[in-house]
């Protein structure tokens, strides 16, 4: 099953009882992709950053999972002032902190490898041969298998991958960024200023090297399903999104789906791995039956004209 289950709210929005059940059912349902990182959910008043990892360590350990599943952690954006709500203090991507933040992981995960370790967000502020060698060194240790690149642009993510061609390091072959059905409109600047959204020159790059590009905010936060208390952000309010909801509402008829499941579905058609936050049974059981769908070719080139 080719897609990732989202953790940021494990053992804290999400408690243990129901953060063990999600992961039993998405394990048991053929998933095997656990995403995290080393700082959910800082944000949120009274936690540390600690709480996803810890939480997911103590499931792989009470069940004996780590051999069958893929373990992908982030470093890079924890704050290292307690209390810290905002990114200003974040720990950034030098070696020190590198290796620092791997240590935390592995030990909260309770694992001795990372199958995909990720830069959390790009720090312009250290060369990237730096964080790259650093990485590396994780690599020659054994301690990562895999080297992704979350919420960088795609002309950074290929002067890293040529530097790391140059020294013979561990290339990002993974990319992680904010990506969905629906498009804001162009030169849209995010609230949310340290997510970078896809682009059509990101998909290009991606088909042409074979970096495996992760997805999230794929569902935006239920946005899809209609809800009035679940509203698209304003910057989604434009003529190109009525015309994709009514293709997608469409498909979604066509198949006896859900818009969510179609949203899914187009991104797996895609090749893309869709990361799914489910925090209710309900959420994951939706996600696991998009993994069911085929859409036509007619029905995907209906989804992709519709702009």
């Amino acid at each position: 099953m080719r897609i990732a289950l989202g953790t940021i709210g494990f053992g804290t929005a999400v408690g243990m009882d129901d953060t063990f059940a999600l992961l039993d059912r998405f394990t048991e349902a053929g998933g095997t992709m656990i995403d995290t990182a080393n700082n959910y959910p800082f944000w949120v008043e009274g936690r540390t950053g600690d709480e996803s990892e810890a939480a997911i360590g103590a499931w792989l350990s009470a069940r004996s999972a780590r051999d069958r599943v893929v373990l992908s952690t982030k470093a890079g954006a924890r704050p290292t002032v307690p209390g810290d709500r905002t990114l200003d203090s974040m720990e950034g991507l030098s070696a020190a902190a590198i290796a620092k933040a791997a240590e935390g992981s592995l030990r909260r995960l309770r694992t001795d490898y990372i199958d995909v370790y990720w830069s959390h967000i790009d720090d312009a502020s250290v060369p990237l041969e730096e964080s790259l060698e650093a990485f590396n060194a994780l690599a020659k240790d054994g301690k990562i298998r895999g080297l992704g690149a979350s919420n960088m642009r795609a002309w950074r993510l290929e002067r890293a991958r040529n530097l790391s061609a140059a020294h013979g390091w561990m290339p990002y072959t993974h990319l992680q960024l904010r990506h969905t059905y629906l498009r804001p409109r162009p030169l849209t600047h995010l609230a949310e200023s340290a997510h970078v959204l896809v682009t059509d020159e990101t998909l290009e790059h991606t088909a042409a090297t074979g970096v495996t590009l992760w997805a999230y905010n794929t569902l935006m936060s239920g946005s899809y399903t209609g809800r009035p208390d679940r509203p698209l952000p304003e910057s989604y309010d434009h003529p190109g999104t009525t015309r994709r909801l009514a293709a997608l509402s469409e498909v979604a008829g066509e198949l006896g789906a859900t818009p969510n499941q179609v949203v899914l579905a187009w991104l797996l058609a895609d090749g893309h791995v869709p990361i799914v936050g489910a925090t209710r049974m309900a959420q994951l059981e939706e996600a696991i039956g998009a993994t069911a769908l085929t859409l036509s070719q007619d029905q995907k080139d209906r989804l992709d004209a519709a702009v």
